[in-house]
């Protein structure tokens, strides 16, 4: 199973410090992992610029008409989950 969901993004950035604080690291080892710890950055960021794009398509939609906000967050889900369609009312 692949880990591309915001749900896991949090366990990946947690390992990166893991890694980064092993004291049985040598300084090159280190100087390693600060470099991939840079690109998680860049990446992370990108993830979360997206997913904060999906949360305002979807609050636009169900403020519109009042449609199901969860097909705009595909990244937000757990994979598997299988939840009805919700019935979202507006408070107009």
């Amino acid at each position: 199973m692949t880990k591309n969901r915001l749900c896991d993004l949090n366990d990946h950035l947690f390992a990166q410090i893991e890694r980064l604080a092993d004291e049985d690291s040598t300084p090159e080892k280190i100087d390693q992992e600060h470099k991939r710890a840079e690109a998680m950055v860049g990446v992370a960021d990108q993830i979360l610029r997206t997913a904060a794009v999906q949360l305002q398509t979807a609050k636009m939609v169900t403020d519109f008409d009042g449609a199901d906000p969860r097909p705009y967050l595909t990244m937000m889900e757990k994979p598997g989950s299988n939840l009805p369609a919700l019935k979202v009312v507006s408070a107009k």
